[in-house]
């Protein structure tokens, strides 16, 4: 079978739904970069660009030195 080449968008989607189904809670520290990488077999580049999309859609947050967090439930999101 032929590799599935992921993109950053779809690696972003899949990150929200775990995160949308509790396997990642809020507070939850994520997997680093290199482990992501590895595990969706693609370049730590391509994991800081599906990092961005969900920092964007405020879904996790950044500690420089830390890592990736998964952010708190705003009011009324679901």
């Amino acid at each position: 079978m032929p590799a599935r080449w992921l993109t950053y968008e779809q690696i972003a989607a899949d990150l929200a739904e775990r995160i949308a189904s509790g396997e990642y809670a809020p507070g939850t520290k994520l997997p680093s970069n290199k482990a992501l990488a590895e595990l969706y077999s693609v370049s730590t580049a391509t994991i800081e660009r599906a990092h961005i999309v969900l920092r964007e859609r405020r879904l996790t947050y950044g500690v420089i030195g830390r890592g990736v967090f998964v952010a708190e439930r705003e009011e009324g999101d679901s």
